[in-house]
């Protein structure tokens, strides 16, 4: 197996093996669409005539997993530091009653497979053996005219998995593609169904869009489609607060999802609604946190070039600290104080951040009971020190008015 992409030859070879035993076999789905588009595909996805136990048969049992059978879906374990593969039967989809999954699934061919699925750039198959794309549903003229199009009627598609609308947004705006109008449409019609998606499946498109290619575009088109209200609310009916996240959501650097998320809604929410944003889409609890964090500090380093270092020091030290830099950014900050915070923060850790010269331990052995005022008197000794008045446990004390052991 090639060392250059072992994941690809691993995908090519669960094929042939397909092949060499008789069945259809073909790449489907999204790594057809990334490859199409000069892409490394994240994963690979292989769709087959062959039914899920002929799939396990096949590859061996300890080789496989049968979590998605019930749907034509087998998981073909590969070599050591080589991806899985999701290899399912050629289906059509029988009722969506929950708008989430299929009621009950049907095996059949590989067209009537490409109908059942959501958009026309992830409706095609690719054979990597012939290396021919094959396109039942318009997917290639689709991606040649950048536009995300829902396959046969969109009203259906949304009624089967209303995911697929966040998808659609999600799609449009990671790849810089249009919303097809009928597709757009439907969204617009049935934007309100989207209450009824569980929060984690709504999170972790919101996810993607806040931290992939295009989060402004992801947020504007959220709002031409009407999702927005059922998504971030806190931006849903404040023109100026939404144009203002928008144009900080362009300016970030670097987006892990708890900064963009601060960076969107900053303004239009305090720190516990914030945080309250991020629960709702189940997030973790460190994630809220943060988020919470940013908007709580959110321009608590303007003027650190010249605040006292005993009060910039703990913002940049914190966990968020970069974050809270690049938040700052994405207001358009660009003056000494960024610069000062920057270099600052590439300092080494030991630097940026000493050990306190005293803890509870040593107020104890100085005579201090513990009580109310122990956490006043630590803050007090540690500005003192960061500050630089103070550099021995010995002065930290003298300061205090307490005396060492």
């Amino acid at each position: 197996m090639s060392h250059a992409d072992p994941n690809r030859e691993f995908a090519v070879e669960v094929v042939r093996q397909l092949r060499d035993a008789g069945h259809e076999a073909l790449w489907a789905g999204g790594c057809v669409r990334d490859q199409l588009l000069g892409k490394t595909p994240k994963d690979h996805d292989v769709a087959t005539d062959a039914t899920p136990d002929r799939v396990r048969e096949l590859f061996g049992k300890r080789r496989t997993i049968a979590v998605g059978a019930a749907f034509g879906v087998i998981t073909v374990l590969g070599p050591k530091g080589v991806d899985p593969i999701e290899v399912a039967t050629f289906r059509t989809d029988l009722g969506y009653s929950d708008g989430r999954r299929p009621d009950a699934v049907h095996f059949t061919s590989a067209e009537e497979d490409a109908k059942r699925r959501d958009f026309t750039i992830n409706g095609l198959f690719f054979d990597p053996v012939e290396g021919r794309v094959i396109d039942y549903v318009g997917g290639q003229q689709d991606i040649a005219g950048m536009v995300v199009r829902a396959i046969g009627m969109p009203d259906e598609r949304f009624g089967e998995d209303r995911l697929r609308m966040l998808r659609a947004v999600r799609f449009a705006a990671s790849l810089r593609f249009t919303l097809e109008e009928a597709t757009a449409d439907a969204i617009r019609a049935h934007a309100d169904a989207i209450r009824t998606i569980s929060a984690e499946r709504i999170g972790v498109e919101v996810r993607r869009m806040l931290t992939e290619t295009d989060p402004p575009r992801a947020l504007r088109l959220l709002k031409e489609t009407g999702l927005l209200p059922f998504v971030l609310e806190p931006l849903a009916n404040d023109e100026a607060l939404f144009d203002a996240a928008t144009l900080r959501l362009e300016r970030l650097f670097h987006r892990s999802a708890p900064l963009a998320l601060a960076a969107a809604i900053c303004e239009a929410a305090k720190p516990q609604a914030a945080a309250a944003v991020a629960r709702g889409l189940r997030w973790t609890n460190k994630e809220a946190d943060l988020v919470a964090w940013l908007v709580n500090h959110q321009r608590g380093l303007d003027d650190a070039d010249t605040k006292p270092w005993s009060v910039v020091q703990p913002l940049l030290a914190a966990e968020g600290g970069a974050e809270l830099i690049a938040l700052r950014h994405a207001f358009g900050c660009d003056d000494a104080a960024q610069r000062f915070c920057e270099e600052r923060l590439a300092w080494p850790r030991e630097q940026l951040d000493p050990p306190p010269l005293i803890d509870g331990a040593d107020l104890i052995a100085a005579g201090r009971r513990p009580g109310p005022g122990f956490g006043d008197l630590l803050s007090q000794a540690r500005a003192a020190q960061l500050d630089g008045q103070i550099a021995s446990k010995a002065e930290a004390l003298r300061l205090l008015g307490l005396k060492g052991p």
